[in-house]
């Protein structure tokens, strides 16, 4: 979420690949015919060309409301919003960059196309990031990562930003805010976290937290917050970094480039425990296959654990193939009733999932 890794890590921001030479631009395209493009076309627009704006959209309104639960604890400060290629919040800025795609539906749509899924689609999940990214662009603003009692309970900000990160899923330490136990992953992820978990309405984090260590940070950053009440910030850039408009790639190597940082490098192998959940033998040869089983249920199961993981579907479904592939390669058939399948296969995959998550693939992506 923030700048300080070029945030959201799943799509670096190199000034050298925004710069270099692309496509020439395309008669300019109006709203109204963005709504209509094929996929194919839409692909092909230079992300410039894309008549994108916040106001007058969904993202307003969400952003007001984050901007009236900031009034209601008294912080002064506004962060502006601008719409780029990810989420994230600039350390150079202190503002919130909010991915392009969810300023139109169409956009929305070829998002979920090309990575089976839309973060921040949702009203409540676009509420939870925005609060997030507010907490980097306050920490910024008023330059609070920078006073000896935030790195005494945040720790320092200057630590450098992992790929990945292994969380502790049971720790008591963290606040519980976004998935993947995103607090976990550095010292400002900590803060913004706490933070958005503060500033949401009717929020019983007291009580929740009750008995927690984590209840230690959030009352930090109440305490926090009311020293800066009513202050004016330390430090209000307006800059827009790395705004769509300036963005001269298409929306085709846009996501060339952000499925390639999720894409799985090398196959993984789960013969032992697909021959647990399915059989090989003679008498369960006129049984339906189990890839074409996987194939059927592809989508919910896709769905039911990036739900319970936190991981992204695009990831999961890379799970899927290599256990479909190695089902056709085994000859693998059914040997127990449908619902039966369907409850072993989901928990093999959420345990999959586990697995990989747990080896280190957590993404700095927010």
């Amino acid at each position: 979420m923030p700048s300080r890794v070029s945030t959201n890590s799943k799509l670096p921001r190199r000034k050298s690949e925004i710069a270099r030479v692309l496509p020439r631009a395309a008669a300019p395209i109006t709203l109204a015919e963005l709504a209509n493009l094929k996929d194919e076309r839409l692909l092909d627009l230079r992300m410039c060309d894309l008549p994108l704006k916040i106001e007058g959209t969904a993202l307003e309104a969400r952003v007001q409301r984050v901007y009236a639960e900031l009034e209601l604890r008294h912080i002064m400060y506004r962060p502006h919003c601008w719409l780029a290629e990810e989420w994230f919040s600039p350390d150079d800025a202190p503002g919130i960059a909010i991915p392009f795609y969810l300023a139109h539906p169409r956009l929305m749509r070829l998002e979920r196309t090309m990575m089976l899924d839309v973060e921040g689609g949702t009203q409540e999940e676009c509420l939870k990031i925005l609060r997030h990214e507010a907490g980097h662009a306050i920490d910024t603003a008023y330059r609070l990562c920078r006073r000896a009692d935030y790195r005494r309970v945040f720790g320092k900000y200057t630590l450098p930003y992992p790929d990945f990160y292994d969380p502790k899923p049971f720790s008591r330490s963290y606040v519980l805010h976004l998935d993947l136990w995103y607090a976990q992953s550095h010292p400002v992820e900590d803060f913004a976290e706490t933070f958005a978990l503060w500033l949401r309405p009717m929020s019983r984090w007291r009580s929740q937290y009750q008995d927690w260590p984590a209840l230690k940070k959030l009352e930090f950053v109440d305490e926090l917050m009311e020293s800066i009440r009513d202050k004016k910030p330390l430090f209000r850039s307006r800059a827009q970094i790395d705004p769509i408009k300036s963005i001269r790639t298409t929306l085709r190597e846009h996501y060339d480039t952000k499925r390639k940082r999720y894409e799985i490098s090398q196959p993984r192998f789960y013969d032992r425990e697909l021959r647990r959940l399915f059989s090989d033998q003679p008498e369960h040869a006129s049984q339906l296959a189990a890839a074409t089983f996987l194939r059927r249920i592809r989508p919910e199961l896709r769905r039911v654990v990036a739900q319970w993981t936190g991981q992204y579907q695009y990831v999961i479904n890379q799970l899927l193939d290599d256990m479909i592939e190695r089902c056709r390669d085994m000859k693998l058939r059914l040997d127990r009733p449908l619902p039966e399948a369907e409850r072993d296969m989901l928990v093999m995959l959420t345990v999959q999932t586990m697995n990989y998550l747990h080896g280190g693939h957590h993404r700095v992506a927010l």
